[in-house]
Formats: C-alpha cells, sequence, structure tokens
C-alpha cells in the first residue's frame, strides 16, 4: 500500500504551552496531529524534558526556548509565539538549528489600542484613586485634577501597528497626537512626527510606550527622560517590561513631576497566576497596574490562535514560511501530484550547484524550485516527481552543508 502522507499526523507532535485558545487547539486537531496543551508555562530544566519528541510547540510570554532547550529539542521542526513578541525565543539559534519562528504580529492590535485610550481616560479622570476609594467605604466627589481629554496631548513612542491604531483612536476622541519612530512612517490623520524625542515628552501630557525589546530600547524611559516629560503628564506602557525604568518612575509620581501611569508590563514577571506580584509602583496614587493584559481579549486570542495555527500548519503540511521572523521566506504551495523537498542549508557558495548535480545525476524531474536566503542559512523547496524524490532526499541530506531536509507528500 502507498502511504497517504510522508510521516504518519498522527504521529507529529504538537505542544502548547499557556493556555493558548481553543482555535489554536482545533486546527492541530482537525489535520489528526498528537496535542498536548498545558495551562501553563515550563520552566528551562522541565521543557527539555518535555521537549525531547516534539515536532511543533507554541507559547505565549512565559516560555523561555533557550538554547539547551534547542539543543535538546531533536525533532523540533517550528515554534509559534502566540504573542507579538519574540524576544523570549533565541531566534538567532532556532535560525541555525533550521527552526522557523512564527508570531501574530497583527491580531492583538485593536485590543491592545483599546485599553490605552480607556487608561488614558481614566488616568485623566483619576479612576484608580476613586475606584480604590469607593471599595475602602470612602465617598470622595471632587473635580480637583480631572480634566476631559479632548484638546490635550498624546505622545506616542513607536508609531508602529499599535502605535497608528492608538493615534487613529485617540485623534478620533479630540486628542493632538505627536508620534516618534526610528523609523520613517507615514501619519495616520492629522498625527504629527517630532523627530526629537526629548521634544514629544516636553510637550505630551499623555506618553504612551510602543516600541520593540530590543538592546536600544532597554531602559529607554529613564530617570532622565522621565524627567523631560511635561509635569503633570501621564507614562502609559504597554509594550515591553524592558523599556521604563520603573523606579524612576515611581520616584516621578511620589514626587509630583508625573500624575499617574498605566503599567501592564513589567521587568520580571509572576511565571503563573496567584500572589507574589511586587513592585514600587504598587500603592501610588493614579496609578494602573495590570498583569500583561493589554492583548488579553477573547478576539485577540481567538484571532492569534488562527493566525499563528495557521502559519505552522502551511509550514508543517507544505513548508511555507511566510510570517517567519528568523527564517527565509518561501510562500509557494507544493503542487499537486508532486513530492516536496524542502532543505535548510548553511548558506555558503556552492550549495545549490551541488544540489543540482543530485537531481541531475539522479535524473529527476523539478516542476518547481524555489530558493531564498538570509545571511546565514538558506532555504530550497522543490517539488520533484514521485518516482525519484526518495532518492533525491536521502543524497541531498547527507550534504555536508545540510541542517535539515524534510520530505512532503
Amino acid at each position: 500500500m502507498t502511504q497517504a502522507t510522508s510521516f504518519p499526523k498522527n504521529k507529529i507532535k504538537v505542544l502548547l504551552l499557556e493556555n493558548i485558545h481553543e482555535t489554536a487547539r482545533s486546527i492541530f486537531r482537525s489535520d489528526g496531529l498528537d496535542l498536548e496543551v498545558l495551562s501553563g508555562a515550563l520552566p528551562e530544566e522541565e521543557l527539555v524534558k518535555k521537549i525531547k519528541d516534539v515536532h511543533i510547540v507554541g507559547l505565549r510570554s512565559k516560555t523561555n526556548i533557550t538554547a539547551p532547550v534547542l539543543a535538546a529539542a531533536d525533532r523540533l521542526l517550528a515554534i509559534g509565539c502566540f504573542c507579538i513578541g519574540t524576544n523570549q525565543v533565541d531566534l538567532a539559534c532556532a535560525n541555525q538549528r533550521g527552526v522557523p519562528v512564527f508570531n501574530a504580529p497583527f491580531s492583538n492590535t485593536r485590543s491592545v489600542a483599546e485599553l490605552i485610550i480607556s487608561h488614558v481616560v481614566g488616568l485623566s479622570r483619576h479612576v484608580p484613586d476613586h475606584v480604590r476609594e469607593m471599595h475602602e467605604g470612602v465617598w470622595n466627589k471632587s473635580a480637583v485634577g480631572s480634566f476631559e481629554v479632548r484638546g490635550k496631548t498624546l505622545g506616542i513612542v513607536g508609531y508602529g501597528r499599535i502605535g497608528r491604531q492608538v493615534g487613529v483612536l485617540a485623534e478620533a476622541m479630540g486628542l493632538r497626537v505627536l508620534f516618534n519612530d526610528v523609523e520613517q512612517q507615514l501619519p495616520m490623520g492629522n498625527n504629527q512626527f517630532v523627530p526629537d524625542l526629548k521634544d514629544l515628552l516636553a510637550q505630551s501630557d499623555f506618553v504612551t510606550m510602543h516600541v520593540p525589546a530590543t538592546d536600544e530600547t532597554k531602559g529607554m524611559m529613564t530617570r532622565e527622560r522621565i524627567a523631560q516629560m511635561k509635569k503633570g503628564a501621564c507614562l502609559l506602557n504597554l509594550a515591553r517590561g524592558s523599556v521604563v525604568d520603573i523606579p524612576a518612575l515611581a520616584e516621578a509620581i511620589e514626587g509630583g513631576h508625573i500624575a499617574g501611569a498605566a503599567v501592564d508590563v513589567f521587568p520580571v514577571e509572576p511565571r503563573g497566576n496567584g500572589p507574589g506580584f511586587v513592585s514600587e509602583l504598587r500603592g501610588l496614587r493614579n496609578v494602573i497596574l495590570s498583569p500583561h493584559v493589554g492583548g488579553s481579549t477573547q478576539e485577540a486570542q481567538e484571532n492569534i490562535g488562527r493566525e499563528v495555527g495557521g502559519r505552522l500548519l502551511d509550514f508543517l503540511n507544505g513548508g511555507m514560511t511566510t510570517g517567519a521572523v528568523n527564517f527565509p521566506q518561501i510562500g509557494q504551495a507544493p503542487l499537486e501530484g508532486h513530492h516536496r523537498i524542502l532543505n535548510v542549508h548553511r548558506n555558503v557558495p556552492g550549495v545549490l550547484t551541488a544540489i543540482n548535480s543530485i537531481i541531475s545525476d539522479s535524473k529527476a524531474n523539478v516542476a518547481a524550485q524555489v530558493l531564498s536566503t538570509d545571511s546565514t542559512i538558506g532555504y530550497l523547496a522543490m517539488d520533484l516527481d514521485r518516482d525519484l524524490s526518495a532518492e533525491v532526499k536521502k543524497r541531498v541530506e547527507a550534504l555536508d552543508t545540510s541542517i535539515r531536509t524534510r520530505i512532503l507528500y
């Protein structure tokens, strides 16, 4: 009998950590894969043991895929980050091992943007203090220090997908919107680019951070930069915990220079739900603290599950890497009636010549061939006639430049 697939679907193991949404689970189940779902994250030593026979792993922000984890993952084909960020994965190590990493850069944009706008309004009306006082039984009806946001200035630091969405919503509410970004960006509506971050900080009544976690953005809002903010302004950070100097922010709030803050991400976050959260911002007036829930809406999690789950399945079944953050991009689907060979190799001269020589010697017919490279690896997809594909795959896999070779049918 002819084998239906190149590798039995029920032997392909998928591990989903951190309670990933049902949309992703149903995608894998419907394809007949062996799915295991865990509600929480795993520390490195446990993950090293757990991942040994896993082909696909999915995670959110609490699980770290380190070099030792990748070294233990002999069968790992791909990683799915069911969130925007990918800094919890050693992307360079995954690249060198031929493992693409996929994320969801679009799916929770609206959820984060809406929460930012709600926090801007909440801080302008001292809602955190009123809520706390009411729960304590204190009635404090007062307009002192409360303002409408219409006519105020919002400064957006990092004008990417979320930053632009925030700008659109803020402008619709009557805010003047300024933005700063290291890359040239097309302004939305009447949003205005401010080339000097110092100028943006000095002009803004609210400053909201929307930058990625990089070496350049680590500690970006230092004590000095916080001091450059307009007196009485508020700072919002729903981006990355490494961006703001939390002790400096706490001092600025206690000293009266900063009127309030909304912080959803922290330099160190608990690994699971429950007691144990520690921060210098706890107990301060007009401060909104939330447990990294900026993108945690049902709509966002459903969209993320569908987006990342779909990309992982496209890679598993077709070798497509569109959307991978650390890998050469190939988006061409396999041709029907052929076998597809996928080869990840070191990006050195002569690889394609060697592979084409194998094809020529084998007298195999190539229906399609696509090569994409980055600075360290090359990724080749070839659709061949069925009768000689196994032989070609075996010989390509034996090349000393090959990192990983798969055959799909």
